[in-house]
């Protein structure tokens, strides 16, 4: 059974950063996404950022050009760089791992960010 870890939130003041990670039991050359999501108090969850198993990346336009996703296969490991960090940021960030076939979907159990002065 895979296992995702993450692990890096807290508080941070608007304007700030913090890079969350997300490390899997298994090898994530395994996944073909893995990717991170939020969920903020009352709403659905949402997809932040995916990155394929070839390399490529997938941004929501809400943070583009802030957080930047990737992978260290070596410590199957995927980072969110999040950078200029606003109010409406802040969520619960949940971990993704997929693979295709069998179509098999992993979840971490989140970690909290909250952006506020």
């Amino acid at each position: 059974q895979v296992q995702l870890e993450e692990s890096g939130g807290g508080w941070v003041q608007p304007g700030g950063s913090l890079r969350l990670s997300c490390a899997a039991s298994g090898n994530i050359r395994s996944f073909n996404i893995m990717g991170w999501y939020r969920q903020a108090p009352g709403r659905e969850r949402e997809l932040v950022a995916h990155i394929f198993s070839g390399g490529s990346t997938y941004y929501v336009q809400s943070v583009k050009g802030r957080f930047t996703i990737s992978r260290d296969n070596a410590k199957n490991t995927v980072y969110l760089q999040m950078n200029s960090l606003k109010p409406e940021d802040t969520a619960v960030y949940y971990c993704n791992a997929d693979i295709l076939i069998p179509a098999t979907q992993y979840w971490g159990q989140g970690t909290q960010v909250t952006v506020s002065s």
